[in-house]
């Protein structure tokens, strides 16, 4: 089953580009850009990777950032978690970046999505790995720095796919950022938000995204199984949720194994993710081989929720359809 796994063509949803900072380039960078660090090894900064709630993990999240400062760190680091990815039969990727989280540190906007667009056309070319890029807005951020930033994108709008909402959740519900999407939708850029999991008001949240914002996708989302209305509201708007099994391990204990097998059993499109993968130490092999071992998913779910991420995907259809008959086609040769 791990080979079987490991080889299957696939495609991520949820992946921040700022989590796949691997310590070592941490250290590179740091280097380079005369940023102090608190740590003197990548093995310390490994062991200070213990987190237990979203706020805990998102401290050390944004200090690491600061070692990201000119075009070429984005584009090491987008260029790296795509080499890392297409290594993992992953075809196809769209990636989260936080422009508020730089530009607050006196980065442009220009310099970061230009490092991230480089590396993205040239590990097409060279690697191909297809990859579209969404930008998110920090939720524990104002609406107005959030719109500023919509503005700041406008000239870059054709090297975007869509717009997404992260962060700290307390208190910064979906209806916050009403307006913002309202205008991203607007502009012809699909949309996407985190519901974390546990998180307080977590169910008025995704009923928020589904019914006023009208996302095309939720991020997590797991906690929607509480609720009939809401697994019946999500079916009927066919929403993907793009799951994180080792990501909701740290923060719940649990890879919610459990629960995405409910999520099969309703027919809903579940995708499996990775998130943040330097942080959480598993990129998306290691989390579909982790969850199938704790779960013992069959080979068919595998497949299910791996064509969940092509289906789901803000991709052309016949592009979409040219992916899934490829992942069919590695299916029937691997049972043959």
């Amino acid at each position: 089953m791990q080979s079987f796994i490991e080889k299957m063509p696939k495609a991520e949803l949820h992946v921040h580009i700022e989590g796949t900072l691997e310590p070592e380039l941490s250290f590179a960078l740091a280097k380079k850009n005369n940023v102090q660090l608190n740590y003197e090894t990548p093995e310390a900064l490994i062991s200070a990777y213990d987190f237990n709630d979203l706020p805990s993990f998102l401290a050390i999240y944004y200090a690491g950032m600061n070692v990201l400062i000119e075009e070429d760190d984005f584009y090491q680091l987008t260029y790296a978690y795509l080499s890392k990815a297409r290594s993992q039969e992953t075809l196809y990727t769209e990636i989260f970046f936080d422009p508020q989280a730089h530009t607050i540190r006196g980065v442009s906007f220009d310099t970061i999505i230009t490092g991230i667009h480089k590396a993205q056309v040239d590990a097409e070319k060279n690697l191909g790995i297809k990859s579209q890029l969404i930008m998110c807005f920090l939720r524990d951020m104002s609406a107005e720095s959030a719109m500023e930033h919509l503005v700041l994108a406008k000239p870059y709008l054709n090297w975007l796919i869509g717009v997404g909402l992260d962060s700290d959740e307390r208190d910064n519900p979906p209806s916050k950022f009403y307006q913002v999407f309202a205008q991203a939708k607007k502009l012809g850029l699909k949309l996407t938000m985190h519901c974390d999991v546990n998180q307080n008001n977590t169910l008025v949240h995704i009923k928020q995204c589904i019914n006023e914002v009208q996302v095309d996708r939720i991020d997590h989302g797991v906690n929607s199984l509480e609720s009939e209305e809401l697994c019946e509201l999500i079916k009927s708007h066919k929403l993907g949720l793009t799951v994180c099994p080792v990501s909701n391990q740290f923060v719940v204990q649990s890879l919610t194994s459990n629960e995405i097998h409910q999520m099969l059993d309703k027919d809903m499109l579940v995708t499996i993710n990775s998130d943040d993968p330097a942080y959480f130490r598993a990129y998306l092999n290691e989390n579909l081989i982790k969850l199938q071992q704790e779960g013992s998913f069959t080979a068919e779910q595998m497949v299910t929720m791996v064509a969940n991420s092509f289906k789901v995907s803000w991709l052309a259809e016949e592009i979409k359809d040219n992916y899934l008959q490829q992942l069919e086609n590695y299916v029937k040769e691997y049972t043959h």
